[in-house]
C-alpha cells in the first residue's frame, strides 16, 4: 500500500462547481484532491462520493460530529489494483447548547412499549442511509426545502427537559403548517413513514451516499419509488413526532454521516 500525504485540500469557504463548501470539521464535509487513477475510495469502512469536475477528480466525505480533531485517512483503490491511503486533518468546532421543554414527555422519555416502534423506526431509516446508488450524475448543488426562518441551526447540543441528547443533526426551518416542502436536489424516494420522534418523514437519495431526510410534515405526497425533480412537493410543513411547534426538520447525510446541510447551499443559513 502506498502512503500519500495530502499537501493541499480545496481550502473553499464558497462553492466551486459543483462541489459542497471545504470544511474538515466535526459536522462537516472534507472535499479533498484524488489522483486521477482512484477507482473507488473507502472513509470509515464506508464507501465514500467521488466527483469529476474540470477534468479532475475529488473525494467527497461526511465527517461525524463525534470525529476526533486530528489527522484522518482515506482508502484508495486505484484502476491497476493497487491501494493508497491519503491523510487529511479534521479540525475542531465548538457548537452551542440549545435548551427545549417538551409538552409531551413520552417523547423524552419513551415508555417500555414505545421501543419496539422506535428499533423499527431506526431500523427503517438506517436502511436508506446506508444504501449507496453508484449514480454517474449525482447532484450535490441544493436548495432550501422551503422559506422561513432558521429556528434550530445544525450542530447544537441539546437537552430535553434538562436532559442531554444526541447534538441536533439538521436544520429546523420554521413555517405554518401546511406550507408546502419542495425537495431539496433531484433524487428517488427510499423511505415514508410516520415514526416515533421524526413523526411523518421522507428520505431522498441523491445518489452516491448522499441522502435527505424532511420531518415532522403533516401531509406525505409522494410515494416510495417517485423520482422527484429539484423543487417538486413532497409534503407540508406539520408538528407530528417530537416538536415543539410547526416547522420543517431538514437533514442531510452523506456516507451515512449526518452533515451540516449549508455546505451544499450557496448562502449559509
Amino acid at each position: 500500500m502506498t502512503k500519500l500525504f495530502l499537501f493541499f485540500t480545496l481550502l473553499i469557504s464558497t462553492r466551486i462547481f459543483a462541489l459542497p463548501i471545504h470544511s474538515p470539521v466535526p459536522g462537516g464535509i472534507a472535499v479533498l484532491n484524488l489522483p486521477a487513477d482512484t477507482r473507488s475510495i473507502i472513509y470509515k469502512d464506508r464507501q465514500g462520493m467521488m466527483i469529476s469536475e474540470a477534468g479532475k477528480r475529488y473525494a467527497v466525505l461526511g465527517i461525524a460530529l463525534s470525529a476526533k480533531p486530528g489527522t484522518h485517512h482515506l482508502d484508495l483503490k486505484r484502476v491497476d489494483g493497487t491501494s493508497a491511503t491519503l491523510d487529511f486533518v479534521i479540525n475542531d468546532k465548538i457548537y452551542k447548547e440549545q435548551r427545549l421543554t417538551i409538552k409531551n414527555k413520552r417523547k423524552v422519555n419513551p415508555y417500555k412499549q414505545d421501543m419496539e416502534r422506535i428499533n423499527k423506526d431506526r431500523a427503517e431509516m438506517n436502511r436508506a442511509f446506508t444504501s449507496f446508488n453508484q449514480s454517474g450524475d449525482t447532484k450535490t448543488e441544493f436548495e432550501l426545502p422551503l422559506s422561513g426562518p432558521i429556528s434550530s441551526p445544525f450542530g447544537l447540543k441539546r437537552f430535553l427537559n434538562d436532559q442531554a441528547r444526541s447534538p441536533h443533526s439538521g436544520l429546523d426551518i420554521a413555517a405554518a403548517s401546511g406550507v408546502e416542502i419542495g425537495a431539496t436536489a433531484a433524487g428517488k424516494v427510499l423511505a415514508t413513514g410516520d415514526y416515533f420522534f421524526n413523526g411523518n418523514t421522507v428520505l431522498l437519495d441523491h445518489g452516491q451516499g448522499l441522502i435527505s431526510m424532511y420531518c415532522h410534515m403533516s401531509k406525505i405526497t409522494v410515494e416510495v419509488g417517485d423520482t422527484l425533480s429539484q423543487g417538486e412537493i413532497l409534503g407540508e410543513v406539520g408538528m407530528t413526532g417530537r416538536v415543539t411547534g410547526p416547522h420543517l426538520h431538514w437533514s442531510v447525510s452523506l456516507n451515512n454521516t449526518r452533515v451540516d446541510p449549508n455546505l451544499f447551499l450557496n448562502e449559509k443559513n
